[in-house]
């Protein structure tokens, strides 16, 4: 979960792991603030990503939350524990493409698993990474349930803010991985005027039609607000049509929340910037959440203070040590269990 789930049944898009994107996040190198770093997790079980599937993060550049800028990853079938990934940027309308098209700027790069010595590529002015890391969200998800009835298809309303603290202290994510793609470049790549508007999208083949069924934008959106009935198509839009689609079921949902009038809550949604579903980022301001996000954003107590107008406490969990100050900034995987 920030998007670890999608909607209420947790499980992942058409039941398959690998289609499940997790985290996005934006900020500046830590070794080099002229370079903008833009991680995209998915598969919480940290193995080979889908060989039929686009992994895209795409880049609004001038505020009209159309695609300017699109990295699409594309992987080989797996073989013997190994894998390879191939990377392509368009621009311009050709970045609006479902395909992965462009530039291919790395091509055939061997993904780094458990294990393995991270095996970073550099391309130009890019440096990429595909493979198992870390998973550097923290949450406390038995608190999560304690604090929401999710029974049937209620979705996480009605929160229980009674007396009693919902958290248990516990963090659910201390040993978990995930599978990064790590991409950094100068920030002056990515034409910010002054802000860029970032979105990553997963679509696999079937049956020869692309399906379009996950993204992910601001952590913990699709998570908290869709349902069983709604998730399959918020998973398939673009986040150009978010305000006109999905406003009144975002109103309705912070009504129940945090008994939010509609004005209230259309003011609040336009002070986050919650819709169009797209993570902001300046380069030219120190990046944390919203402004981007980094490892240490505590995004869950952020999206449920935002759902009940600070009436839930905080859950009191630190972010994860294991960060890393050089590339490719989310730590080293935990061994797998036996």
């Amino acid at each position: 979960m920030s998007n670890h789930f999608t909607g209420l049944s947790l499980g992942p898009p058409l039941g398959d792991q690998r289609l499940d994107l997790c985290d996005l996040y934006a900020f500046q190198a830590p070794t080099d603030p002229a370079r903008t770093v833009l991680i995209l997790n998915a598969n919480p079980t940290a193995d080979a990503l889908h060989p039929d599937a686009i992994y895209r993060l795409a880049i609004d550049t001038d505020g009209d939350y159309l695609n300017d800028i699109a990295f699409s990853y594309v992987f080989s079938p797996p073989q013997n524990g190994k894998q390879t990934v191939s990377v392509f940027v368009a621009k311009g309308t050709e970045a609006r493409s479902v395909e992965a098209v462009g530039t291919k700027i790395i091509s055939d790069a061997a993904v780094s698993f458990v294990g393995d010595k991270p095996n970073i590529v550099k391309s130009g002015g890019y440096t990429f990474f595909a493979g198992a890391r870390s998973d550097a969200f923290f949450f406390d998800f038995d608190g999560i349930k304690n604090l929401f009835d999710i029974r049937g298809k209620r979705n996480f309303t009605e929160p229980h803010l009674g007396s009693k603290s919902p958290w248990t202290g516990v963090d659910s994510n201390t040993e978990a991985n995930v599978f990064s793609t790590v991409m950094e470049m100068p920030s002056s790549e990515l034409g910010a005027n002054p802000v860029i508007n970032i979105w990553g999208r997963c679509s696999v083949r079937r049956d020869g039609e692309l399906l379009h069924v996950d993204r992910a934008g601001h952590p913990s959106v699709s998570s908290f607000f869709n349902t069983d009935d709604t998730k399959l198509e918020y998973n398939a839009s673009e986040p150009v049509n978010d305000r006109k689609r999905w406003t009144d079921m975002f109103v309705h949902l912070m009504g129940h929340t945090g008994n939010y009038t509609r004005e209230e809550a259309i003011a609040a949604i336009d002070v986050e910037g919650l819709l169009p579903d797209m993570l902001s980022f300046n380069p030219s301001k120190p990046a944390k959440y919203p402004n981007g996000r980094v490892f240490t954003d505590d995004v869950i107590d952020y999206r449920l203070a935002f759902l009940t107008k600070n009436e839930c406490p905080p859950s009191g969990l630190k972010p994860h040590t294991d960060i890393l100050k050089e590339f490719p900034y989310i730590g080293t995987p935990h061994p797998k269990k036996s």
